[in-house]
């Protein structure tokens, strides 16, 4: 496999992982437009990734993460892209968690290991922007 050399930037907001029940209604303060927001809902669960800021304390929630975004849009046949960006994140000890939209993917890590993902990742090809 051709490992993909890729251009990605870092979102600005602070986010949460959140976990509500799977009936839940969708809570206002997730919602934000023209900010960074993930809500993913199944027979489990109601995920919720939104700014921290905007998370009340009550909602059990996972703090402190940062995003970062690939430049794309990727067609839905080319292969390997995601795999590539977290290959040398995870391959160092890097925990991410990867969200997928219909032009790109976003990688997040816990705010903590911001300098030295970067370092791996530009170790590995890829291109802050």
């Amino acid at each position: 496999m051709q490992a993909h050399r890729l251009e990605f930037s870092l979102l600005q907001d602070e986010l949460s992982v959140c976990r509500l029940t799977p009936t839940a209604p969708i809570p206002e303060w997730s919602q934000n437009p023209g900010a960074f927001s993930c809500i993913t809902r199944t027979r489990e669960e109601l995920s919720i990734v939104c700014a921290s800021e905007n998370v009340p304390a009550d909602v059990q929630a996972e703090h402190k993460w940062i995003a970062f975004k690939l430049q794309g849009p990727f067609p839905f046949a080319q292969t390997g892209v995601l795999s590539s960006f977290i290959e040398p994140l995870s391959g160092n000890g890097i925990p991410i968690f990867a969200i997928s939209t219909y032009d790109t993917d976003y990688v997040l890590i816990k705010a903590d290991a911001r300098s030295s993902a970067l370092a791996f990742l530009r170790e590995a090809g890829h291109t802050l922007i």
